[in-house]
């Protein structure tokens, strides 16, 4: 039957941060590690939404050992807030699961176009500012949500903020090749270090993502369309956040593996954990190397890796 959460070995004594927890597949993440006794941080950007993800996970799971933090990846200067208050504290998983899909032109708080700045930026300088806990605690996992639709596009070096024109899908897949070029570095960084750096896609599943680009963009069609789609194709998130726990929990997982949904062996959009199909262009060492250059250049942080 392969993996599944039941397959979750115990957490107590380890601590997790899941950011985008107050929904979706990082509300699911958090439950089941909660579950299996993890101290988990929801990082969230709203605090009326979080503080309602927890209730939620706390009336679910009451024996959790779960808090809130506010985290708005959107802005430097609230990722620079979580990563000062979190101190000394042990930092055993750290799931960069948050993100934006299809959304209409904006720019984050820093001038970043949003999705990349979100998707990508954000999560690069989390990981970043956290990376001395991480190398702090044995056997820690960084894991980031990527997507199949990352085949949309590769990145553009010489238009990473989409100035040259912008097109909400092509924008999304850039930001999903960002993912996996800065898992694919970040693994070859941490190389003699007890620290795993893991990619995964959720296949199709239902969240609020589908929905939120078209409803952005005034279109009351289209975000209907996403929600009967939603009802009739996609999994559930508990489906979808399978292969974030796997990548997270699981024994012998290989370092920048790429994880996602299988059926019958296939590689298909819903199902168990399996090895999906990865766009050559995410496993360039030229252009993670220079994407990550970039990203330092941007965020102006630099990774505290020997």
């Amino acid at each position: 039957m392969g993996w599944t959460v039941r397959d979750i070995p115990d957490l107590k004594g380890r601590t997790a941060v899941v950011t985008g927890a107050n929904s979706g597949l990082g509300c699911v993440a958090a439950r089941e590690l909660a579950r299996r006794g993890a101290q988990v941080v929801l990082a969230c950007r709203s605090q009326q939404r979080g503080q309602a993800a927890l209730e939620r996970l706390l009336g679910q799971v009451p024996e959790a050992r779960a808090e809130l933090r506010l985290l708005d990846l959107a802005d430097l200067a609230s990722v620079r807030a979580f990563a000062g208050d979190w101190g000394e504290r042990r930092l055993d998983v750290l799931i960069n699961n948050a993100g934006l899909m299809a959304i209409p032109f904006s720019r984050t708080a820093d001038g970043f176009e949003t999705q990349f700045g979100v998707n990508h930026l954000g999560h690069f300088a989390l990981t970043g500012l956290l990376a001395h806990r991480l190398l702090a605690t044995p056997g820690a996992r960084v894991v980031v949500v990527s997507s199949l639709a990352h085949w949309l596009s590769n990145i553009d070096l010489r238009d990473l903020n989409s100035e040259r024109g912008y097109r909400p899908w092509i924008a999304y897949g850039r930001s999903k090749s960002a993912n996996l070029l800065f898992t694919h570095e970040l693994a070859r960084r941490l190389r003699g270090h007890d620290v795993l750096a893991a990619a995964v896609h959720p296949g199709y599943a239902a969240t609020e993502l589908q929905a939120k680009g078209p409803r952005l963009a005034g279109s009351a069609f289209q975000e209907r369309a996403a929600g009967l789609l939603n009802r009739l194709v996609a999994a559930p998130p508990e489906v979808g956040a399978t292969p974030l726990l796997y990548a997270a929990t699981a024994p012998h997982v290989a370092p920048d593996s790429f994880t996602g949904p299988s059926v019958l062996g296939a590689r298909t959009l819903r199902g168990g954990p399996g090895g999906p199909w990865r766009a050559a262009w995410t496993r360039n060492d030229a252009m993670a190397e220079r994407l990550w250059a970039a990203s330092e250049d941007l965020t102006g942080i630099r990774f505290a890796i020997p």
